[in-house]
């Protein structure tokens, strides 16, 4: 892709290990059976570790090894893993290899075990269970296999990119004047393990790079930056390690390594004294990792080609995409930037992004209804309603009735039953007259929030700004109700229950059976019915 002076754009080297080398290896061993079994994850990988490995596939692979030194990243491609409906992505595990070991016969092996365990994968428990859940059958998956140069450079004993991710087409949290459409992208220093762990990440649209809800005091930055990173792990003593994550990898904390280039290149420094963060490096004070180089001051195009591979994306599968990623930095004047795409696969691959339906018979059996709603979702998990009492309610209050929630959110934290909140004005303000200063801890464990409107605060929809990184890595919904909108919240639907636990101002009830909270990420329409 042409068009960005400063950066190479391109797919890392790849070898294919097709599906015919997963039927070779099943029809060799006489496994096919384990795709009907009840057995655990744990007996079916020591099965395959067992197993012996058909040639000519295992000479093709040992040639490869012969020619390559560089770190490899052995991922599963499967038949139904990228599939534009009832996709199994994210039900495969991808294993990432120094490589570096002297002995050839120990690489191979290595290699050998890895794939071993990807096509072991194949009838795990949790595909088997959402094969049943989709109605495929476990014995018609096949497994290929792609071997991929690890995106990086080495950095003492470490070897890592300089930052990885992944962008989607649809963006189910906008905020401010961010559209779904804009799309949304997460990204990590080091290896993108950090992104698919729902660690401490920027999110951020590629269209509005500048708008960071989760960053918007000094407190939040701190708070929220990458604090550490995963990296491969080189020159291993011990090469007869089990092959996972915890063996091959290393989480390595961001302040141990200040002198690495990408860590300097990302950072900008706080002044205790000051309590300012500086976008620039600087060795007199505390490095945090903000990626402002990247999104304030553009120094590599980066949210120009995120924003055009989506556009790319979407026009040749015809649909929202997911885009995995890694940027590799120029360390010398005469290199390039290098972006790498790891992976493209059609969004709906993910079960929350599918399209959700309100009928306008549930919009009138609703006793919620927004048209601003964040988040995607058909939510039947819930039948726990925590709500602010709005006849009563009183400003000066707010403290005291944060930690009237808290104290109910304990129990049922403590008893795993997620909740629905609903309160007026802004969740978690800090000023305590435009809404209730819960802080996250006070409501750890809710399942959904709604804020409303009341004649006795004046304050804009937050959109759930204050807990803005706790309600995107969860996936918590998060709604705003104003009735002179033509949205409802019917109150006194809930004061007909008994309240299981009542306090000045909180009322905690309970409905007979789950209610159906649906939200319509493309819409933003968004009810609540029984």
């Amino acid at each position: 892709m042409e068009g960005f002076s400063n950066v190479e754009i391109s797919v890392p080297q790849t070898l294919v290990l097709t599906s015919d080398g997963f039927d070779a290896f099943i029809e060799l061993n006489d496994l096919g059976d384990l795709a009907k079994e009840e057995i655990s994850d744990e007996a079916i990988t020591k099965q395959f570790l067992e197993a012996r490995f058909p040639e000519p596939f295992r000479s093709d692979i040992q040639a490869f090894l012969k020619v390559t030194c560089y770190p490899l990243a052995v991922r599963s491609s499967s038949m139904l893993e990228d599939a534009q409906f009832k996709s199994y992505a994210g039900l495969y595990h991808t294993y990432i290899l120094a490589n570096d070991h002297p002995d050839d016969r120990c690489r191979l092996n290595q290699m050998l075990t890895a794939i071993k365990k990807v096509y072991a994968s194949t009838y795990f428990r949790a595909p088997k269970a959402f094969s049943k859940r989709v109605g495929n059958r476990v014995e018609s998956e096949k497994m290929a296999i792609i071997i991929q140069r690890a995106v990086g450079s080495r950095y003492g004993d470490y070897f890592y990119p300089a930052l990885s991710g992944v962008v989607q087409s649809l963006n189910y949290y906008p905020f401010s004047r961010m559209k779904t459409e804009d799309g949304i992208a997460s990204i990590a220093l080091g290896l993108g393990k950090a992104v698919m762990e729902g660690e401490n990440t920027l999110r951020f649209s590629p269209k509005h790079p500048e708008i960071l809800p989760q960053r918007s005091t000094v407190e939040d930055i701190l708070k929220g930056s990458q604090k550490k990173f995963y990296a491969i792990t080189m020159n291993d003593p011990d090469p007869q390690k089990e092959i996972n994550d915890s063996n091959t990898l290393s989480r390595v904390a961001v302040h141990s390594v200040t002198d690495h280039y990408p860590v300097r290149f990302f950072s900008s420094t706080y002044s205790p004294s000051e309590h300012r963060i500086r976008d620039f490096y600087s060795k007199n004070g505390h490095q945090v990792i903000t990626f402002a180089s990247l999104l304030k001051y553009n120094t590599i195009p980066f949210t120009e080609i995120l924003n055009t591979l989506l556009t790319l994306g979407r026009e040749k599968l015809g649909c929202a995409v997911e885009i995995e990623f890694a940027l590799n930095l120029a360390t010398k004047p005469e290199e390039k930037n290098r972006f790498h795409v790891l992976q493209i696969r059609p969004m709906s691959a993910r079960e929350e992004t599918l399209k959700v339906k309100i009928t306008e018979k549930e919009v009138g059996s609703a006793f919620c209804v927004s048209n601003r709603g964040l988040g995607n979702t058909v939510n039947r998990e819930m039948c726990d309603i925590i709500y602010v009492r709005p006849e009563n309610f009183d400003p000066a209050k707010t403290t005291q009735i944060a930690r009237e929630i808290g104290e109910i959110n304990s129990e049922l934290t403590r008893l795993n039953r997620k909740y629905l909140l609903i309160g007026p004005g802004r969740w978690g303000s800090s000023d305590h007259w435009l809404g209730i200063p819960v802080t996250w801890e006070d409501i750890c464990g809710v399942g959904s929030i709604v804020e409303t409107v009341h004649n006795r605060i004046n304050a804009e929809p937050s959109q759930g700004s204050h807990f803005f990184h706790n309600l995107t890595t969860l996936g918590i919904n998060y709604l705003n109700v104003d009735p002179t909108r033509g949205e409802k919240l019917d109150y006194s639907w809930l004061a007909t229950f008994t309240s299981r636990t009542e306090s000045e101002y909180v009322s905690h009830i309970q409905t007979e059976t789950v209610f159906t909270l649906k939200v319509d990420g493309r819409t933003g329409r968004a009810v609540i019915f029984v």
